[in-house]
C-alpha cells in the first residue's frame, strides 16, 4: 500500500472528490445557493463535518431563485444543476436533442443534476428519456458524481435504471470508493447491497477498505467489515 500523508489524509492521490472535476460554470450562477443540507437531503455522518451542497431558494422556501434574465442566459446543463426543473423542461420543449446534450467535458443535463444533488431534476430527467449510463470524456457517470456527493437517494434511482455499478473513471475511483472517500454510510451500504466490488482499487492502490482506513472513517469500515463477513458467512 502507498504511504499515506498524515498532514492531509484526505489529498490521497487520485481519489479527490468527483465533483473536482466539473467544470467551473456554476460561477455564472447565483452566488447565493450554496447552504448547509440536513441528513435528510444528504448522506451525512452525524460525527463529521457538516457538507454543503445546492439548494435553490425555492427549495428553501423562497419565492425567488435567480431572475429571469438570468435563467435565459444559463445552458440547460446550468439549469439542471440549480434545479430548475421549468425552465429545464422550457429547454426541452424547444429542443428534445438537449435531453442527452453533452457539454466541454462531457457531461450532460442528468449527470450536473446528479452531482449536485437536484433529485427533482434526476426524476424529471429520467422520466424524460435521459439515458443514465452516459459516460463523460474522464469517465465520470451520474452514479460516480451523485456517490461522491453523497445523495443517497439519486444513487438508488439511477442502480434502478441499470446504470454500471462499478464504472471506473480516469481520477481513480468507483462510485464505491469515492462515497468511502466522502464518509457517505448509506451510499456505501446501498452499493455494497447492489453488488459493488470490493476488490476493485484506486490508482494509487487503494481498496475501498484500505481507504477508509486511511482515512479514519470507522463507521464505513464496520459497514465494510459486516458486508465481507455477511458474505463468507456459510449458508444455513
Amino acid at each position: 500500500m502507498d504511504a499515506v500523508d498524515d498532514s492531509d489524509p484526505k489529498s490521497i492521490q487520485n481519489i479527490g472528490s468527483a465533483k473536482e472535476c466539473l467544470p467551473e460554470c456554476r460561477g455564472q450562477m447565483s452566488h447565493d445557493v450554496m447552504v448547509a443540507v440536513s441528513p435528510e437531503i444528504m448522506d451525512v455522518d452525524d460525527d463529521s463535518v457538516v457538507k454543503h451542497s445546492t439548494l435553490t431558494n425555492r427549495q428553501r422556501g423562497n419565492e425567488v431563485t435567480v431572475l429571469p434574465a438570468k435563467l435565459d442566459s444559463l445552458s440547460i446543463h446550468q439549469l439542471a444543476a440549480q434545479g430548475e426543473v421549468s425552465q429545464v423542461a422550457a429547454h426541452l420543449s424547444k429542443d428534445s436533442s438537449l435531453l442527452n446534450k453533452q457539454d466541454e467535458q462531457g457531461f450532460t443535463p442528468l449527470m450536473w443534476a446528479a452531482a449536485f444533488g437536484e433529485r427533482a431534476v434526476v426524476d424529471f430527467l429520467l422520466d424524460k428519456g435521459a439515458e443514465p449510463k452516459t459516460i463523460a470524456w474522464e469517465r465520470e457517470s451520474a452514479l460516480t458524481l451523485a456517490s461522491s456527493g453523497g445523495f443517497v437517494d439519486i444513487v438508488k434511482s439511477l442502480l434502478g435504471h441499470g446504470v454500471e455499478i462499478d464504472t471506473y473513471d480516469w481520477n481513480g475511483g468507483t462510485p464505491l470508493l469515492y462515497a468511502v472517500r466522502g464518509n457517505h454510510i448509506r451510499c456505501v451500504e446501498t452499493l455494497l447491497a447492489e453488488g459493488a466490488d470490493l476488490t476493485i482499487e484506486s490508482d494509487s492502490g487503494y481498496s475501498p477498505m484500505a481507504l477508509a482506513v486511511a482515512l479514519g472513517h470507522k463507521k464505513i469500515q464496520k459497514v465494510l467489515e459486516d458486508h465481507i463477513l455477511k458474505l463468507y458467512k456459510p449458508p444455513t
